[in-house]
Protein backbone atom coordinates (compact mmCIF):
# COMPACT_ATOMS: atom_id res chain seq x y z
CA UNK A 1 0.00 0.00 0.00
CA UNK A 2 1.25 3.68 -0.56
CA UNK A 3 0.08 7.21 0.88
CA UNK A 4 -0.08 9.68 -0.42
CA UNK A 5 -1.06 13.64 1.07
CA UNK A 6 -2.54 16.49 -0.58
CA UNK A 7 -4.33 19.75 -0.03
CA UNK A 8 -8.20 19.95 -0.89
CA UNK A 9 -10.19 22.80 -1.37
CA UNK A 10 -13.85 22.29 -1.46
CA UNK A 11 -16.25 24.75 -2.52
CA UNK A 12 -20.04 25.43 -3.48
CA UNK A 13 -20.98 26.74 0.29
CA UNK A 14 -18.52 24.13 2.31
CA UNK A 15 -15.46 24.24 3.82
CA UNK A 16 -13.05 25.55 1.69
CA UNK A 17 -8.88 25.93 1.99
CA UNK A 18 -7.29 23.97 4.91
CA UNK A 19 -8.91 20.53 4.14
CA UNK A 20 -6.67 17.92 4.17
CA UNK A 21 -6.98 14.46 2.19
CA UNK A 22 -4.81 11.72 2.48
CA UNK A 23 -5.08 8.77 0.13
CA UNK A 24 -4.67 5.10 0.23
CA UNK A 25 -4.43 2.00 -2.28
CA UNK A 26 -6.69 -0.61 -1.27
CA UNK A 27 -6.76 -4.08 -2.70
CA UNK A 28 -9.35 -4.68 -5.10
CA UNK A 29 -8.61 -1.79 -7.24
CA UNK A 30 -10.33 0.75 -4.29
CA UNK A 31 -9.11 4.12 -2.60
CA UNK A 32 -9.23 4.99 0.45
CA UNK A 33 -9.68 9.14 1.89
CA UNK A 34 -9.27 10.08 4.90
CA UNK A 35 -10.56 13.57 5.09
CA UNK A 36 -10.18 16.12 7.83
CA UNK A 37 -11.83 19.35 8.13
CA UNK A 38 -10.63 22.46 10.39
CA UNK A 39 -12.74 22.93 13.48
CA UNK A 40 -14.21 26.54 11.63
CA UNK A 41 -15.06 25.20 8.88
CA UNK A 42 -17.09 22.47 11.04
CA UNK A 43 -18.09 25.26 13.16
CA UNK A 44 -19.23 27.05 10.19
CA UNK A 45 -21.07 23.90 8.91
CA UNK A 46 -22.91 23.77 12.24
CA UNK A 47 -24.27 27.16 12.03
CA UNK A 48 -25.57 26.70 8.43
CA UNK A 49 -27.55 23.53 8.98
CA UNK A 50 -29.30 25.80 12.47
CA UNK A 51 -30.29 28.77 10.42
CA UNK A 52 -31.97 26.59 7.88
CA UNK A 53 -33.69 24.13 10.47
CA UNK A 54 -34.73 27.07 12.17
CA UNK A 55 -36.78 28.14 9.09
CA UNK A 56 -39.09 24.57 9.39
CA UNK A 57 -38.66 23.85 12.74
CA UNK A 58 -41.72 24.75 14.61
CA UNK A 59 -40.57 26.10 18.66
CA UNK A 60 -43.65 27.08 21.27
CA UNK A 61 -43.95 30.97 21.38
CA UNK A 62 -41.93 31.89 18.69
CA UNK A 63 -42.71 32.68 14.77
CA UNK A 64 -40.60 30.06 12.40
CA UNK A 65 -37.04 31.27 11.81
CA UNK A 66 -37.68 33.86 14.80
CA UNK A 67 -36.52 31.28 17.56
CA UNK A 68 -33.11 31.44 19.20
CA UNK A 69 -30.93 28.43 17.83
CA UNK A 70 -30.00 27.22 21.49
CA UNK A 71 -33.80 26.19 21.57
CA UNK A 72 -33.98 25.14 17.91
CA UNK A 73 -30.88 22.56 18.28
CA UNK A 74 -32.74 21.30 21.68
CA UNK A 75 -35.96 20.99 19.72
CA UNK A 76 -33.64 19.04 16.85
CA UNK A 77 -31.35 16.76 19.70
CA UNK A 78 -27.69 16.46 19.19
CA UNK A 79 -27.59 13.52 17.44
CA UNK A 80 -30.61 14.68 15.16
CA UNK A 81 -28.25 18.12 14.35
CA UNK A 82 -25.35 15.99 13.60
CA UNK A 83 -27.02 13.38 11.24
CA UNK A 84 -28.21 16.58 9.25
CA UNK A 85 -24.12 18.55 9.31
CA UNK A 86 -23.23 15.08 7.96
CA UNK A 87 -25.99 14.90 5.15
CA UNK A 88 -24.77 18.66 4.49
CA UNK A 89 -21.21 18.31 4.95
CA UNK A 90 -20.03 14.88 3.98
CA UNK A 91 -21.22 14.58 0.34
CA UNK A 92 -19.61 17.96 -0.86
CA UNK A 93 -16.32 17.19 1.07
CA UNK A 94 -16.05 13.99 -0.34
CA UNK A 95 -16.94 14.54 -4.12
CA UNK A 96 -14.43 17.36 -3.79
CA UNK A 97 -12.08 15.25 -2.48
CA UNK A 98 -12.23 12.60 -5.26
CA UNK A 99 -12.29 15.37 -7.87
CA UNK A 100 -9.32 16.72 -6.85
CA UNK A 101 -7.26 13.40 -6.79
CA UNK A 102 -8.50 12.75 -10.09
CA UNK A 103 -9.78 9.88 -9.57
CA UNK A 104 -12.06 7.53 -11.91
CA UNK A 105 -14.89 6.27 -9.56
CA UNK A 106 -17.05 3.40 -10.62
CA UNK A 107 -19.26 3.48 -7.66
CA UNK A 108 -20.93 5.74 -4.71
CA UNK A 109 -17.79 6.50 -1.62
CA UNK A 110 -18.73 4.48 1.67
CA UNK A 111 -17.82 6.74 3.95
CA UNK A 112 -17.35 6.29 7.90
CA UNK A 113 -17.43 9.26 10.37
CA UNK A 114 -14.67 9.22 12.58
CA UNK A 115 -15.18 12.84 14.42
CA UNK A 116 -17.59 15.11 13.90
CA UNK A 117 -18.44 17.81 16.87
CA UNK A 118 -18.17 21.38 17.42
CA UNK A 119 -14.93 23.13 18.20
CA UNK A 120 -13.44 19.67 16.56
CA UNK A 121 -11.68 19.02 13.38
CA UNK A 122 -14.30 16.40 11.64
CA UNK A 123 -12.89 13.34 10.45
CA UNK A 124 -14.07 10.97 7.52
CA UNK A 125 -12.75 8.17 6.09
CA UNK A 126 -14.25 7.38 2.81
CA UNK A 127 -13.44 4.25 0.38
CA UNK A 128 -14.17 3.99 -2.80
CA UNK A 129 -14.26 1.53 -6.45
CA UNK A 130 -11.84 2.92 -8.97
CA UNK A 131 -11.05 1.73 -12.47
CA UNK A 132 -8.17 -0.09 -12.40
CA UNK A 133 -5.01 0.22 -14.02
CA UNK A 134 -4.42 -1.99 -17.08
CA UNK A 135 -0.46 -3.33 -17.67
CA UNK A 136 -0.36 -4.35 -20.96
CA UNK A 137 2.54 -6.60 -22.34
CA UNK A 138 4.47 -6.28 -24.90
CA UNK A 139 2.72 -7.12 -28.06
CA UNK A 140 6.34 -8.24 -29.98
CA UNK A 141 6.12 -11.03 -27.09
CA UNK A 142 2.51 -12.66 -28.06
CA UNK A 143 2.39 -14.83 -31.33
CA UNK A 144 -0.61 -16.71 -32.00
CA UNK A 145 -0.88 -19.46 -35.16
CA UNK A 146 -2.93 -18.41 -37.52
CA UNK A 147 -5.26 -21.68 -39.05
CA UNK A 148 -5.96 -22.28 -42.35
CA UNK A 149 -9.17 -24.21 -43.60
CA UNK A 150 -8.56 -26.37 -46.84
CA UNK A 151 -11.91 -27.50 -48.85
CA UNK A 152 -11.23 -30.88 -50.47
CA UNK A 153 -13.56 -32.83 -52.26
CA UNK A 154 -15.08 -34.36 -49.72
CA UNK A 155 -16.35 -31.68 -48.11
CA UNK A 156 -17.60 -30.11 -51.31
CA UNK A 157 -20.11 -33.27 -51.47
CA UNK A 158 -21.19 -33.37 -48.45
CA UNK A 159 -22.94 -29.73 -48.90
CA UNK A 160 -24.18 -31.01 -52.01
CA UNK A 161 -26.09 -33.88 -50.27
CA UNK A 162 -27.17 -31.72 -47.61
CA UNK A 163 -28.80 -29.59 -50.49
CA UNK A 164 -29.73 -32.96 -52.60
CA UNK A 165 -31.53 -34.06 -49.04
CA UNK A 166 -33.91 -31.19 -49.48
CA UNK A 167 -35.91 -32.11 -52.40
CA UNK A 168 -35.36 -36.37 -51.19
CA UNK A 169 -38.58 -37.96 -51.61
CA UNK A 170 -39.45 -41.07 -49.15
CA UNK A 171 -41.95 -43.47 -50.35
CA UNK A 172 -43.64 -46.69 -48.20
CA UNK A 173 -41.82 -50.38 -48.54
CA UNK A 174 -42.19 -53.53 -47.57
CA UNK A 175 -38.65 -54.93 -46.61
CA UNK A 176 -35.90 -54.87 -44.37
CA UNK A 177 -34.79 -51.59 -42.50
CA UNK A 178 -31.83 -50.28 -43.92
CA UNK A 179 -29.44 -47.50 -43.90
CA UNK A 180 -30.95 -44.00 -44.67
CA UNK A 181 -34.20 -45.52 -44.53
CA UNK A 182 -36.78 -43.47 -42.50
CA UNK A 183 -38.76 -45.69 -40.06
CA UNK A 184 -42.51 -44.71 -38.55
CA UNK A 185 -42.21 -46.60 -34.83
CA UNK A 186 -43.26 -46.32 -31.40
CA UNK A 187 -40.59 -45.35 -29.00
CA UNK A 188 -40.65 -46.37 -24.83
CA UNK A 189 -37.60 -45.62 -22.64
CA UNK A 190 -36.39 -47.18 -19.57
CA UNK A 191 -34.09 -46.89 -16.75
CA UNK A 192 -32.90 -49.11 -13.89
CA UNK A 193 -35.63 -51.31 -15.21
CA UNK A 194 -38.56 -48.92 -15.06
CA UNK A 195 -40.44 -47.29 -18.08
CA UNK A 196 -40.64 -43.62 -18.02
CA UNK A 197 -44.08 -42.91 -19.36
CA UNK A 198 -43.29 -39.37 -20.36
CA UNK A 199 -40.93 -40.19 -22.81
CA UNK A 200 -42.96 -42.57 -24.99
CA UNK A 201 -43.95 -41.50 -28.64
CA UNK A 202 -46.38 -43.25 -30.52
CA UNK A 203 -45.81 -43.07 -34.76
CA UNK A 204 -42.59 -40.91 -34.64
CA UNK A 205 -40.49 -40.80 -37.61
CA UNK A 206 -36.57 -41.74 -37.06
CA UNK A 207 -34.04 -41.14 -39.48
CA UNK A 208 -31.56 -44.28 -40.23
CA UNK A 209 -28.36 -42.04 -40.78
CA UNK A 210 -25.53 -40.96 -39.30
CA UNK A 211 -25.06 -37.99 -37.13
CA UNK A 212 -29.00 -38.07 -37.34
CA UNK A 213 -29.85 -40.89 -35.31
CA UNK A 214 -28.48 -41.81 -31.57
CA UNK A 215 -25.92 -44.69 -32.09
CA UNK A 216 -27.52 -47.27 -30.56
CA UNK A 217 -30.25 -47.33 -32.36
CA UNK A 218 -28.53 -46.44 -35.83
CA UNK A 219 -26.97 -50.00 -35.66
CA UNK A 220 -30.03 -51.76 -34.25
CA UNK A 221 -32.89 -50.36 -36.72
CA UNK A 222 -31.20 -52.06 -39.90
CA UNK A 223 -32.68 -55.35 -40.71
CA UNK A 224 -35.85 -54.74 -38.80
CA UNK A 225 -38.93 -56.07 -40.52
CA UNK A 226 -42.15 -53.91 -39.55
CA UNK A 227 -43.69 -55.38 -36.26
CA UNK A 228 -40.39 -56.27 -34.89
CA UNK A 229 -38.29 -54.69 -32.12
CA UNK A 230 -35.11 -53.11 -31.60
CA UNK A 231 -33.10 -52.31 -28.77
CA UNK A 232 -30.86 -49.80 -27.54
CA UNK A 233 -28.70 -48.72 -24.69
CA UNK A 234 -28.06 -44.93 -24.45
CA UNK A 235 -26.01 -42.55 -21.69
CA UNK A 236 -28.51 -39.84 -20.85
CA UNK A 237 -26.74 -36.18 -20.37
CA UNK A 238 -27.03 -34.94 -17.06
CA UNK A 239 -28.51 -32.23 -17.67
CA UNK A 240 -31.41 -34.13 -19.24
CA UNK A 241 -34.75 -32.33 -18.93
CA UNK A 242 -36.02 -35.25 -17.07
CA UNK A 243 -34.70 -36.03 -13.92
CA UNK A 244 -35.86 -39.51 -13.93
CA UNK A 245 -32.83 -39.55 -17.02
CA UNK A 246 -30.48 -37.37 -15.63
CA UNK A 247 -26.97 -39.06 -15.95
CA UNK A 248 -28.03 -42.61 -16.08
CA UNK A 249 -27.64 -45.79 -18.24
CA UNK A 250 -31.77 -45.66 -20.74
CA UNK A 251 -32.30 -48.33 -22.55
CA UNK A 252 -34.91 -47.76 -25.98
CA UNK A 253 -37.11 -49.66 -27.33
CA UNK A 254 -38.93 -49.12 -30.79
CA UNK A 255 -41.37 -50.71 -32.66
CA UNK A 256 -40.75 -50.68 -36.71
CA UNK A 257 -44.56 -49.68 -37.55
CA UNK A 258 -43.44 -48.56 -40.85
CA UNK A 259 -40.67 -48.43 -43.45
CA UNK A 260 -39.92 -45.61 -45.86
CA UNK A 261 -37.09 -45.12 -48.38
CA UNK A 262 -35.80 -41.74 -49.17
CA UNK A 263 -34.75 -41.23 -52.19
CA UNK A 264 -32.58 -38.74 -52.58
CA UNK A 265 -32.07 -37.02 -56.77
CA UNK A 266 -28.86 -36.91 -58.89
CA UNK A 267 -27.36 -33.67 -59.06
CA UNK A 268 -28.25 -33.07 -62.99
CA UNK A 269 -28.49 -29.60 -64.42
CA UNK A 270 -32.14 -29.39 -63.85
CA UNK A 271 -31.93 -30.12 -60.25
CA UNK A 272 -28.70 -27.15 -60.12
CA UNK A 273 -31.02 -24.81 -61.31
CA UNK A 274 -33.74 -25.65 -59.01
CA UNK A 275 -31.11 -25.66 -55.82
CA UNK A 276 -29.71 -22.47 -56.93
CA UNK A 277 -33.12 -20.85 -57.56
CA UNK A 278 -31.82 -20.25 -61.10
CA UNK A 279 -28.40 -18.57 -60.28
CA UNK A 280 -26.52 -21.95 -61.60
CA UNK A 281 -27.40 -23.99 -65.08
CA UNK A 282 -25.04 -26.39 -64.86
CA UNK A 283 -24.23 -29.08 -61.89
CA UNK A 284 -20.66 -27.89 -62.35
CA UNK A 285 -21.42 -24.45 -62.22
CA UNK A 286 -23.55 -24.88 -58.82
CA UNK A 287 -20.68 -27.71 -57.53
CA UNK A 288 -17.73 -24.73 -57.82
CA UNK A 289 -20.68 -22.37 -56.39
CA UNK A 290 -20.87 -24.18 -53.47
CA UNK A 291 -16.72 -24.74 -53.20
CA UNK A 292 -16.42 -20.68 -53.67
CA UNK A 293 -18.89 -20.54 -50.52
CA UNK A 294 -17.02 -23.12 -48.71
CA UNK A 295 -13.98 -21.14 -49.33
CA UNK A 296 -15.69 -18.12 -48.02
CA UNK A 297 -16.72 -19.59 -44.72
CA UNK A 298 -13.73 -21.38 -44.26
CA UNK A 299 -11.44 -18.04 -44.13
CA UNK A 300 -14.30 -16.29 -41.85
CA UNK A 301 -13.75 -18.41 -39.57
CA UNK A 302 -10.01 -18.74 -39.95
CA UNK A 303 -10.06 -14.91 -38.93
CA UNK A 304 -12.61 -15.76 -36.36
CA UNK A 305 -10.19 -17.75 -34.79
CA UNK A 306 -7.29 -15.69 -35.07
CA UNK A 307 -9.05 -12.86 -33.38
CA UNK A 308 -10.52 -15.15 -30.77
CA UNK A 309 -6.59 -16.53 -29.72
CA UNK A 310 -5.10 -13.07 -30.01
CA UNK A 311 -8.06 -11.73 -27.87
CA UNK A 312 -7.05 -14.56 -25.42
CA UNK A 313 -3.46 -13.90 -25.58
CA UNK A 314 -3.43 -10.13 -24.98
CA UNK A 315 -6.10 -10.46 -21.69
CA UNK A 316 -3.94 -13.74 -20.55
CA UNK A 317 -0.94 -11.59 -20.39
CA UNK A 318 -2.20 -8.15 -19.21
CA UNK A 319 -2.36 -7.37 -15.64
CA UNK A 320 -5.37 -5.74 -13.90
CA UNK A 321 -7.20 -6.04 -11.09
CA UNK A 322 -11.43 -6.94 -12.13
CA UNK A 323 -13.14 -4.50 -9.44
CA UNK A 324 -16.10 -6.13 -7.91
CA UNK A 325 -18.27 -3.56 -8.84
CA UNK A 326 -17.74 -4.17 -12.48
CA UNK A 327 -18.82 -7.78 -11.66
CA UNK A 328 -21.73 -7.03 -10.33
CA UNK A 329 -23.20 -4.36 -13.06
CA UNK A 330 -22.38 -7.11 -16.04
CA UNK A 331 -24.75 -9.76 -13.79
CA UNK A 332 -26.92 -7.23 -13.41
CA UNK A 333 -27.44 -6.65 -16.89
CA UNK A 334 -27.23 -10.44 -18.08
CA UNK A 335 -30.15 -10.62 -15.37
CA UNK A 336 -31.68 -7.90 -17.33
CA UNK A 337 -31.54 -9.37 -20.10
CA UNK A 338 -32.69 -12.57 -18.99
CA UNK A 339 -35.52 -10.95 -17.75
CA UNK A 340 -36.73 -9.44 -21.32
CA UNK A 341 -36.28 -12.52 -22.96
CA UNK A 342 -38.41 -14.44 -20.18
CA UNK A 343 -41.11 -12.01 -20.84
CA UNK A 344 -40.92 -11.88 -24.50
CA UNK A 345 -42.15 -15.36 -23.86
CA UNK A 346 -44.60 -14.53 -21.18
CA UNK A 347 -42.84 -15.74 -18.22
CA UNK A 348 -42.02 -14.09 -14.90
CA UNK A 349 -37.85 -14.17 -13.73
CA UNK A 350 -39.02 -15.41 -10.20
CA UNK A 351 -40.88 -18.17 -11.78
CA UNK A 352 -38.04 -19.23 -13.61
CA UNK A 353 -36.11 -19.52 -10.49
CA UNK A 354 -38.86 -21.86 -9.05
CA UNK A 355 -38.77 -24.08 -12.39
CA UNK A 356 -34.85 -24.24 -11.97
CA UNK A 357 -34.95 -25.05 -8.04
CA UNK A 358 -32.25 -22.62 -6.88
CA UNK A 359 -32.48 -18.82 -5.76
CA UNK A 360 -31.34 -15.65 -7.84
CA UNK A 361 -28.55 -15.07 -5.49
CA UNK A 362 -27.22 -18.93 -6.25
CA UNK A 363 -27.46 -17.88 -9.54
CA UNK A 364 -26.27 -14.77 -9.88
CA UNK A 365 -22.95 -16.63 -7.97
CA UNK A 366 -23.04 -18.75 -10.92
CA UNK A 367 -22.62 -16.18 -13.50
CA UNK A 368 -20.11 -14.07 -11.71
CA UNK A 369 -16.70 -16.08 -13.15
CA UNK A 370 -17.88 -15.68 -16.24
CA UNK A 371 -19.05 -12.18 -15.84
CA UNK A 372 -15.54 -11.39 -14.09
CA UNK A 373 -13.64 -12.61 -17.97
CA UNK A 374 -15.97 -10.70 -19.71
CA UNK A 375 -15.16 -7.22 -17.78
CA UNK A 376 -11.45 -8.07 -18.01
CA UNK A 377 -11.39 -8.44 -21.59
CA UNK A 378 -13.40 -5.20 -21.96
CA UNK A 379 -10.77 -3.37 -19.92
CA UNK A 380 -7.75 -4.84 -21.43
CA UNK A 381 -9.07 -3.74 -24.76
CA UNK A 382 -10.03 -0.64 -23.92
CA UNK A 383 -6.44 0.33 -22.34
CA UNK A 384 -5.38 -1.14 -26.08
CA UNK A 385 -7.61 1.47 -27.72
CA UNK A 386 -5.61 4.35 -25.61
CA UNK A 387 -2.09 3.16 -26.46
CA UNK A 388 -3.43 2.75 -30.13
CA UNK A 389 -4.79 5.41 -30.66
CA UNK A 390 -7.95 4.24 -32.55
CA UNK A 391 -10.93 6.57 -32.93
CA UNK A 392 -13.21 6.72 -35.80
CA UNK A 393 -14.50 9.79 -37.11
CA UNK A 394 -18.02 11.06 -37.17
CA UNK A 395 -18.48 9.68 -40.92
CA UNK A 396 -16.81 6.66 -40.45
CA UNK A 397 -19.07 5.55 -37.84
CA UNK A 398 -22.23 6.77 -40.01
CA UNK A 399 -21.08 4.59 -42.49
CA UNK A 400 -20.72 1.62 -40.11
CA UNK A 401 -24.09 2.07 -39.32
CA UNK A 402 -25.59 2.31 -42.86
CA UNK A 403 -23.84 -0.57 -43.55
CA UNK A 404 -25.52 -2.81 -40.26
CA UNK A 405 -28.62 -1.39 -41.66
CA UNK A 406 -28.46 -3.81 -44.98
CA UNK A 407 -28.83 -6.94 -42.90
CA UNK A 408 -30.96 -5.53 -39.56
CA UNK A 409 -34.48 -4.87 -41.23
CA UNK A 410 -35.40 -2.71 -37.52
CA UNK A 411 -31.83 -0.64 -38.29
CA UNK A 412 -32.48 0.38 -41.66
CA UNK A 413 -36.70 1.36 -40.92
CA UNK A 414 -35.27 4.07 -38.49
CA UNK A 415 -31.50 4.56 -39.51
CA UNK A 416 -32.26 8.41 -40.18
CA UNK A 417 -33.22 8.39 -36.34
CA UNK A 418 -30.13 6.40 -35.44
CA UNK A 419 -27.53 8.44 -37.45
CA UNK A 420 -29.13 11.45 -35.44
CA UNK A 421 -28.83 10.36 -31.94
CA UNK A 422 -25.92 10.78 -30.22
CA UNK A 423 -26.17 7.93 -27.50
CA UNK A 424 -26.86 5.76 -31.03
CA UNK A 425 -23.60 7.07 -32.66
CA UNK A 426 -22.00 6.73 -29.26
CA UNK A 427 -23.35 2.60 -29.07
CA UNK A 428 -21.87 2.21 -32.93
CA UNK A 429 -18.63 4.44 -32.03
CA UNK A 430 -17.92 1.84 -29.64
CA UNK A 431 -18.55 -1.00 -31.30
CA UNK A 432 -16.75 -0.16 -34.46
CA UNK A 433 -13.65 0.95 -32.42
CA UNK A 434 -13.79 -2.53 -30.65
CA UNK A 435 -14.08 -4.14 -33.94
CA UNK A 436 -10.93 -2.33 -35.39
CA UNK A 437 -9.23 -3.29 -32.16
CA UNK A 438 -9.55 -6.22 -32.70
CA UNK A 439 -8.65 -6.74 -36.12
CA UNK A 440 -5.40 -4.42 -35.46
CA UNK A 441 -4.62 -6.81 -32.49
CA UNK A 442 -5.75 -10.25 -34.69
CA UNK A 443 -3.02 -8.79 -37.68
CA UNK A 444 -0.26 -7.86 -35.14
CA UNK A 445 0.10 -11.16 -33.00
CA UNK A 446 -0.99 -13.20 -36.33
CA UNK A 447 1.63 -11.89 -38.61
CA UNK A 448 -0.87 -9.54 -40.80
CA UNK A 449 -2.85 -12.33 -42.23
CA UNK A 450 -6.07 -11.04 -43.40
CA UNK A 451 -8.91 -13.70 -44.33
CA UNK A 452 -11.60 -11.07 -45.44
CA UNK A 453 -14.86 -11.11 -43.83
CA UNK A 454 -16.58 -10.98 -40.75
CA UNK A 455 -14.16 -10.08 -37.52
CA UNK A 456 -14.58 -11.02 -33.50
CA UNK A 457 -14.90 -7.44 -32.99
CA UNK A 458 -18.68 -7.93 -34.64
CA UNK A 459 -19.84 -9.64 -31.89
CA UNK A 460 -18.83 -7.71 -29.15
CA UNK A 461 -21.66 -6.37 -28.01
CA UNK A 462 -20.61 -5.28 -24.37
CA UNK A 463 -17.90 -6.69 -22.41
CA UNK A 464 -16.76 -9.54 -24.65
CA UNK A 465 -15.52 -10.86 -27.87
CA UNK A 466 -17.42 -14.15 -28.82
CA UNK A 467 -16.45 -16.08 -31.61
CA UNK A 468 -18.83 -17.80 -34.14
CA UNK A 469 -17.20 -20.79 -36.60
CA UNK A 470 -18.50 -21.39 -39.85
CA UNK A 471 -20.11 -24.73 -39.75
CA UNK A 472 -18.05 -27.94 -39.75
CA UNK A 473 -18.41 -29.42 -43.02
CA UNK A 474 -14.84 -28.45 -44.45
CA UNK A 475 -11.14 -30.16 -43.09
CA UNK A 476 -9.05 -28.26 -41.59
CA UNK A 477 -5.49 -28.23 -41.67
CA UNK A 478 -3.95 -26.17 -39.17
Amino acid sequence: MSDEHAETAVRDGTPGDGVSVKTETLPGSRVGLTIEVPAPQVDAAYQRVLNRLAQRVKVQGFRPGKAPRALVEAKIGAEGLREEVAETLIPNVVNQAVRDQGLDVIDRPQVEIQELERGKPATFVARVSVVPEVTLPDLDTLHVDPTHTEVDDAAVQRRLDSLLDRLAEVEPVEREVRQGDVVVGDLKVFADGEEIPSEARNAIELEVRENVLVPGLLEALPGKQVGEVAHADVDMPEDHSNEALQGKRAQLQVTVQGIKEKRVPELTDEVAKELSQGEQDTADGLREAVRKDLVEQGQRSDRLQLEQKAVQALVEASQVEVPDPLVDHEVDHQLEDLKRQLEGQGLRLDRYFEYLGRSEAAYRAELRPQAADRVKVDLVLEQLQKEMQLEPSDDEVRDYIRQQAESDPELKENLDQFLQNDSSLGFFRHRLTRLRIVEALAQRLGGGGDAGGQTAGDDVERMEVEVETAPADTSEDR
